[in-house]
């Protein structure tokens, strides 16, 4: 695509660019939101940098793509409930993302999209954000593999990172989301298939037996997370927001910085429909 209102510094030939020519502190003007929406369908990722905004620009983005989202956990944070922190120091026992995931989807709806603004990054370096490509993850299956995994559903359980692993317990008298999203789903907007399972979340597949089900996810799981093809790599720098595509990515927090610190503010989107096949 030829843009007008802006330029793109392309981070692999199918995922990820850098956005030149923006200015997030201030409402975009039709055309170049138009345009921005369309890179970020096409990239899935997006680089801002050198961005100085505050919470409220911050959401003033987000809201032209959808309502905000509210994290399951924001009850732990506390603060701005459109605002989820995202920050790790020597002290943290450990950091948010660390390992492949699509963000949220034990929700009915999960979040379309989701835009980490880090102002503060390791001085000694690292602290990169990996994305998976989950169309081009889809396309590398074999004829047989889709055959098999089109038609099933998997269940994706909000409890098994929230409890299992960061050991937050919901609120008094509520549970985490647990909801049901087809394992081949296809992208609302685009129309292209992708592979919709993750690690973080999804819990079994239904209709298999256990040892179905974990094997299945195992070699599914492993196959992104083994696939260096799929993915690119955000190094991030003070002021940089990265835009990404919830739908069709999956991501991976590195924490190689430690006992350093890193700290960004996180919005999310709410999706306007459920995941579909």
């Amino acid at each position: 695509m030829n843009y007008q209102t802006l330029a793109l510094k392309t981070l692999t030939p199918h995922i990820g660019a850098e956005v030149i020519g923006v200015d997030l502190a201030k409402p975009l003007p039709d055309e170049q939101f138009r345009e921005v929406h369309q890179a970020w369908l096409d990239w899935k990722v997006l680089v801002f940098r050198d961005q100085h905004i505050d919470q409220e620009a911050h959401k003033a983005f987000g809201r032209r793509f959808g309502s905000l989202h509210v994290h399951p956990m924001q009850h732990s944070y506390g603060g701005d409930p459109e605002i989820l922190a995202v920050k790790t120091t020597a002290k943290s026992r450990y950091t948010a993302g660390e390992g492949w995931h699509t963000d949220v989807t034990c929700d009915e709806i999960p979040p379309l999209g989701s835009m980490l603004y880090v102002t503060e990054t390791p001085e000694c370096g690292g602290g990169d954000t990996l994305f998976a490509d989950m169309y081009l993850a889809y396309d590398m299956l074999s004829d047989t593999m889709r055959q098999l995994l089109d038609g099933l559903t998997a269940v994706h359980d909000g409890a098994l990172p929230y409890l299992g692993n960061y050991r937050v317990s919901p609120p008094e008298g509520q549970e985490y989301p647990k909801n049901e999203h087809p394992v081949i789903a296809t992208h609302p907007e685009t129309g292209r298939k992708l592979l919709y399972v993750n690690s973080g979340f999804t819990s079994h597949i239904k209709g298999m037996a256990p040892w179905e089900s974990r094997a299945l996810l195992s070699a599914l799981t492993n196959f992104i997370a083994t696939t260096p093809k799929l993915t690119c790599r955000v190094q991030w720098q003070p002021n940089t927001l990265t835009f990404w595509d919830n739908r069709c990515t999956q991501h991976h927090s590195v924490w190689d910085y430690y006992p350093h610190s890193r700290y960004g503010e996180r919005v999310s989107i709410v999706g306007s429909e459920r995941p579909a096949a």
